[in-house]
């Protein structure tokens, strides 16, 4: 199953400095960690920004989700990290294969070198970068990420594998490209203004998220929510979800249902605090009550 949190590049328009908007990013990437978020997708909302942008938030976070023994190989020093140090560490659960030829650690690491004798050296965070057969499958490009299982470590045996890395990738791409992609799963936006998760409501829910083979769980920014980033009023959100009568099928696609003034297409519109004590939830707080809910299993 896979699961796909977007946020927009307002996400940090109301921080006061770069270092609290970084803070707030760090939070951001704890979220998408503890819930085991496979994607988190900055989409644009030019409208909404302020001092910092898309550029900003996308270049933290893939810092964030950079494991800590490869960041110095693949940052540099650069403005928009003028306050990493700041960033709450991910702790990213080890990924663990099963089985006699399979067992031991997957790490992520880096290509340093490619040799002409079908080899490569890769960064890993071990002591020193080890020599690695490039599968026939596979085509590795120095700078490349890739993933690598740790058999051993004293002596070193590894292989490069074809799987997918411990944590979550980060990308960029507008809204509508986002909800279309092919494993998107069921698209839910989530607001205040959507329908109200209840006991009842939440089981149709996960089982529509189980049907679909997983989720995309978009989030709007500080005193701009999804309904002023995607052109609507408040007032279509509810009637949108008053003629869906409560969890639409997850067969439905995103094209099918009616357009937003910029394209974006939801699923279901999805309300996960619906009693919230605070004018105003911050996307991080969102972030952790709506994926707390939405991941649950029997």
């Amino acid at each position: 199953m896979t699961v796909s949190v977007l946020v927009p590049s307002s996400l940090s328009r109301e921080a006061e400095d770069k270092r609290e908007a970084t803070r707030k990013l760090g939070y951001v990437a704890r979220a998408a960690t503890v819930f085991r978020a496979d994607r988190l997708t900055v989409f644009p909302d030019p409208d909404g920004e302020r001092k910092w942008g898309g550029g900003f938030v996308e270049t933290v976070l893939r810092y964030a989700a950079t494991p800590p023994y490869l960041r110095k190989e693949v940052w540099d020093r650069r403005d928009e990290l003028e306050f990493a140090g700041v960033l709450p560490p991910l702790r990213v659960t080890p990924q663990t294969g099963s089985g006699s030829n399979d067992s031991g650690s997957l790490r992520q690491g880096i290509v340093t070198e490619v040799g002409s004798d079908g080899r490569v050296r890769v960064n890993c965070g071990l002591q020193h970068p080890v020599s690695l057969v490039v599968p026939p499958e596979m085509e590795v490009d120095q700078g490349e990420r890739v993933s690598v299982r740790i058999y051993s470590r004293r002596p070193v045996r590894a292989k490069l594998v074809d799987e997918p890395f411990a944590g979550f990738a980060v990308d960029r791409a507008d809204l509508d490209a986002a909800l279309a992609r092919d494993d998107a799963g069921l698209t839910v936006a989530a607001s205040r203004y959507g329908e109200e998760l209840t006991l009842g409501r939440l089981g149709r829910v996960v089982d529509s998220i189980a049907d679909a083979d997983g989720m995309t769980v978009v989030f709007g920014s500080p005193e701009r929510g999804l309904p002023d980033i995607c052109g609507i009023t408040p007032d279509a959100v509810t009637e949108d979800h008053d003629e869906s009568n409560g969890v639409r099928p997850s067969q439905a696609r995103p094209g099918s249902l009616e357009d937003t003034s910029d394209g974006a297409r939801f699923d279901l519109w999805l309300n996960t605090i619906p009693n919230q004590g605070s004018d105003v939830v911050r996307t991080e707080e969102a972030m952790f009550a709506t994926l707390a809910s939405l991941t649950l299993t029997e």
